[in-house]
């Protein structure tokens, strides 16, 4: 088993993969903002690395002390669809210089590979690259950036791509929270037309892969090389307006949706990224039907 360091361990993935790698039998350190607090406190399994202005030496040093194996990446700046000028600090102190804080330390304490999380709006209208928006453009920077560093030393990096992610327990304002608190209040929701098409996985799936891909470089599996990209994608795509239906049947509720009371935003997503690679070994096994009769039941 691996001594993983995991950023962004608070958040509705990071929760999720925490105790998965728990019950596989790694060991986990996490980085933790001051507004945080380790959700593991009293395990022993777990540490954690409260981030301050100690600067990156001290960073360094715990991983060091920790003999982290290997780094997964989930922490980031999430705008909405448009960012506005307010986010631009933000955006560029987590996802550019933060990110590369920690690949720079981990690369400085000999960790042997890196997971980092990209998303599927680096990859507008299914362009090798065009992002959707700034929040999308600092994650390809990134990239660009951990190119550099994987090149030049021995650590193994490697990118898994997210599309639409659900689950119980999640607080975000996604799409199933939105239906059922509109199915429980009967109030009316203006959407698009709901012509596009929706990628869509259930955190479960997601953190398998994660989980999956973990071991691979862990254990330095030959399918697995230095740079590659994954993505973690549903089995079957569905427009917004087919997902409503699903959703409709699945709950046996009614969902009082204006199709067509708000416009398509600014660069929307009409058919996500084509051209993705899954994790070697993995699939998706939650149907989006049991993924949505798993998630009524936990609210």
């Amino acid at each position: 088993m691996a001594k993983i360091l995991l950023t962004g361990a608070t958040g509705f993935i990071g929760s999720n993969l925490s105790k998965k790698l728990l019950t596989d039998g790694h060991k986990l350190c996490f980085t933790l903002m001051l507004h945080e607090t380790n959700p593991f406190e009293n395990d022993k399994r777990v540490k954690s690395y409260l981030l301050n202005n100690d600067g990156i030496y001290s960073l360094i040093e715990f991983i060091k002390r920790n003999q982290i194996d290997g780094v997964i990446h989930l922490a980031s700046f999430v705008q909405s669809a448009n960012h506005v000028p307010d986010d631009i600090e933000k955006l560029i102190d987590t996802n550019l210089k933060f990110s590369t804080l920690v690949l720079e330390a981990a690369v400085q304490a000999e960790v042997k590979w890196f997971i980092n999380t990209g998303t599927y709006w680096q990859h507008y209208n299914n362009a090798n690259y065009s992002p959707v928006n700034l929040y999308a453009a600092t994650k390809q920077a990134f990239m660009d950036i951990a190119r550099y560093y994987w090149e030049t030393n021995k650590i193994n990096f490697c990118t898994i791509m997210l599309f639409d992610t659900y689950g119980p327990n999640d607080s975000r304002p996604k799409i199933f929270n939105l239906w059922e608190r509109i199915a429980r209040t009967d109030e009316t929701l203006d959407m698009s037309q709901g012509e596009q098409l929706i990628d869509i996985s259930h955190v479960d799936d997601i953190v398998s892969a994660f989980s999956i891909l973990s071991l691979h470089l862990q254990n330095r599996h030959t399918e697995v090389k230095n740079g590659d990209v994954f993505a973690v994608k549903a089995n079957k795509r569905y427009t917004l307006k087919e997902l409503a239906v699903i959703f409709e049947e699945t709950t046996k509720s009614k969902l009082k949706i204006n199709w067509g009371g708000r416009q398509y935003r600014e660069r929307e997503v009409m058919t996500p990224w084509i051209s993705s690679v899954v994790v070697p070994g993995w699939v998706s096994k939650i149907s989006i039907e049991q993924g949505i009769k798993q998630l009524m039941c936990s609210l």
